[in-house]
């Protein structure tokens, strides 16, 4: 089959365009991903761009590896050798190591997850004797203003011109700091995989020159997700030529809050004059009612390119608002309503969604199915590997298993706090690189003596010495699980833990936590077919490089309610949907109508509506607990926007322009259905 053989007009128009900058405006459902993988497919066969030529990025492991593999199915193996498709963040990543000797970077540099760089900033803070270091809440605004000021490509440096309050110059300083230690650590943080990479392009013409020859076409799905910096990264990597196709929906741009840029998408316009412009509006998705109601709720945003969702799946059912008592009632009535559908209709547990727009919501209705013993799956929710606890145990065994890794030396060491702070940590940085060390091997130098006070010097061979001696022990015993018990024990570890839990079933549950990791890598041991794996080493390996494709689609392939926030599910679609909490400052939340940002509100109930394929009921409660009180709520200005007639409202009150269900009517239809049910 040619590739784009099976694909609508545009879709045909946007594959075949290659000659200049494109921008193909993708709606909800419209099939962007087909388009994409098409034209890669298309670039390869009809315009012989050898497939190393060519680049595309997107923001999720998942989209990268999905994209892939559809494309590897269109073309054989010899023709797509070389192709890069990749996250934003490993292309930066990949850029960053072949172009080392350019950077301040030196092998086997760290990457540094959001804990670590918690940590360093903490630490910092006490070593200035700045006051709030012990506020999670200010850690987390300079965390959120460091990488703003970075997505944005502000130096340290420079960051200061861009002060408005007292407290932004201190967190500009705290910001020179924190880049110091990095360097120092031979380290970078998130964001910097895509900022320096970008500000290498910008600044070395010999390097931008070379990636633009090596990137001989671009494409960006999702790039109404890009940030400043990101959007720098593709307008330098494709230069003056702009051989390029991005893929995006403005509508769907609901991420500002992590410094996404809507509005990139009219600056491609003026970057790139002869920009051409594709628009994607047959939705293959959802029914017609659905689209109407989607197209009435977004039509109130400004849009610098006008589009309208159609399709041709019938008309299908009316959308319902229920409104209910209070949160509780509103569960209890999603639940009941859930079951009933699903008995009458047949369907599977997994065609249900019920989304919402803060995680707290998730409990009420997370108690009501587990009362009706109705299997669920919960979301974006903490995986097992992204808890602390999990993370301090498993950097001590990765520490045990491979000494040059930096970042678990970084996490580890003051976990717990073992009086070595960040001037000795920025000095023994320097002194590891200066003699090519890893930070444990500097650790137990004596040539430290050199640059470091004794105390600290003590300090730090000490933790050297107690890594190795485990270390040793641990490779040479059959069985290493009662010694790794004994390691977390000695290293005072599961005290902290206790000193460190706020309440007793906090300590309960990390402690649980610590013991699941330990019969892991106990039944790892087990299981393991070869004799040479039955060991530690092989048992953390494997856990480090937990398969999330295998879990993802053992997740996927069960039968389970998905619970899950409006921003969690953009990008799913599901048969039937139930969308809860349609009350003012809710959706929209609160922080938005005081910071008048009502517009990315819409999108998230714009994306709401469209994950919905046959069914969508959106549910709000009149009353809602608020801080242990009952707060009155007020319906959202969003249903307004709704098409009146396309509406069924039920329950306690509608507007007067609405359809009010009879709910004798109701019984009669269900009766109904229920008789039609037994004949089958």
């Amino acid at each position: 089959m040619s590739a784009g053989s099976h694909l609508n007009d545009k879709q045909q128009e946007a594959m075949r365009y290659t000659k200049g900058p494109l921008l193909v405006l993708a709606g909800a459902g419209s099939g962007k991903t087909s388009v994409i993988t098409q034209k890669i497919a298309y670039l390869i066969e009809q315009c012989n761009i050898p497939a190393h030529r060519i680049t595309a990025v997107t923001f999720t492991n998942k989209a990268a590896r999905e994209m892939k593999e559809r494309v590897l199915k269109l073309l054989s193996k010899e023709q797509s050798k070389g192709l890069n498709v990749s996250t934003f963040h490993t292309f930066g990543l990949n850029l960053l190591r072949l172009e080392l000797k350019h950077t301040p970077l030196k092998n086997n540099f760290s990457i540094l997850d959001a804990d670590d760089c918690k940590r360093i900033l903490m630490d910092l803070m006490h070593r200035d004797n700045l006051a709030g270091a012990e506020s999670k809440e200010l850690i987390a605004k300079a965390m959120k203003k460091i990488s703003d000021w970075k997505n944005d490509l502000i130096p340290p440096e420079q960051a200061h011109v861009t002060c408005e309050t007292p407290e932004d110059v201190q967190l500009a300083h705290l910001y020179q700091l924190y880049e110091r230690n990095l360097r120092a650590y031979n380290a970078v943080d998130f964001d910097d995989l895509i900022v320096m990479p970008t500000r290498l392009l910008q600044d070395n013409a010999e390097v931008r020159d070379k990636w633009q020859n090596r990137v001989r076409y671009l494409l960006v799905d999702e790039y109404q997700d890009t940030n400043t910096a990101q959007y720098m990264m593709v307008k330098l990597l494709v230069g003056v030529m702009g051989q390029f196709t991005a893929v995006g929906d403005d509508d769907q741009s609901i991420y500002a809050w992590r410094g996404a840029k809507p509005e990139n998408m009219a600056l491609l316009a003026q970057d790139f004059p002869n920009l051409k412009v594709v628009k994607l509006e047959q939705n293959y998705r959802s029914t017609s009612i659905i689209l109407k109601a989607a197209n009435a709720v977004i039509t109130n945003n400004p849009h610098i390119f006008e589009k309208e969702l159609w399709s041709d799946k019938g008309r299908g059912d009316a959308i319902r608002v229920i409104t209910c008592r209070n949160d509780d009632d509103e569960a209890e009535r999603v639940v009941k309503d859930l079951i009933t559908h699903k008995l009458m209709n047949g369907k599977n547990w997994k065609d249900y969604a019920v989304l919402y727009r803060g995680n707290f919501q998730s409990r009420v209705i997370e108690t009501q199915l587990r009362q009706m013993q109705i299997p669920y799956k919960l979301s974006g929710g903490q995986s097992f590997f992204a808890r602390a606890e999990i993370k301090d145990v498993m950097s001590y065994l990765r520490l045990i298993i491979n000494p040059e890794d930096d970042s678990a030396f970084l996490r580890i060491i003051n976990t717990p706090k073992r009086a070595i702070g960040p001037v000795t940590l920025e000095k023994l940085g320097l002194f590891a690189q200066d003699n090519h060390l890893s930070l444990l091997g500097a650790a137990s130098d004596q040539r430290l003596a050199m640059v470091l006070p004794k105390k600290a010097m003590t300090q730090l061979h000490e933790f050297a010495e107690f890594i190795q001696n485990f270390t040793r022990e641990l490779h040479d015993h059959d069985d290493p699980v009662p010694l790794v018990r004994q390691m977390m024990n000695e290293a005072g570890y599961i005290d902290y833990v206790r000193e460190q839990a706020a309440t007793p079933a906090q300590e309960k549950t990390k402690l649980d936590n610590i013991e699941s990791l330990y019969n892991s890598i106990q039944s790892l041991i087990n299981k393991a077919d070869d004799v040479d794996d039955r060991n530690i080493e092989s048992a953390i390996r494997k856990l480090v490089l937990i398969d999330m494709l295998e879990q993802q689609q053992e997740a996927e392939d069960i039968d389970k309610v998905n619970l899950l926030t409006l921003h969690a599910a953009k990008g799913l679609e599901f048969p039937y949907v139930y969308m809860m909490g349609l009350e003012e400052e809710l959706l929209p939340h609160r922080n938005s109508i005081a910071a008048d940002t009502i517009e990315e509100e819409r999108r998230l109930m714009y994306v709401g509506i469209t994950r919905a394929k046959q069914g969508l009921t959106l549910t709000l409660a009149e009353q809602r607990k608020n801080g242990g009180q009952m707060k009155q709520m007020n319906p959202s200005r969003f249903l307004d926007e709704l098409p009146a007639d396309e509406i069924e409202w039920l329950g306690r009150k509608k507007p007067a322009n609405a359809t009010q269900v009879d709910p004798m009517e109701q019984a009669r239809r269900a009766l109904e259905n229920l008789k039609a049910l037994r004949k089958r």
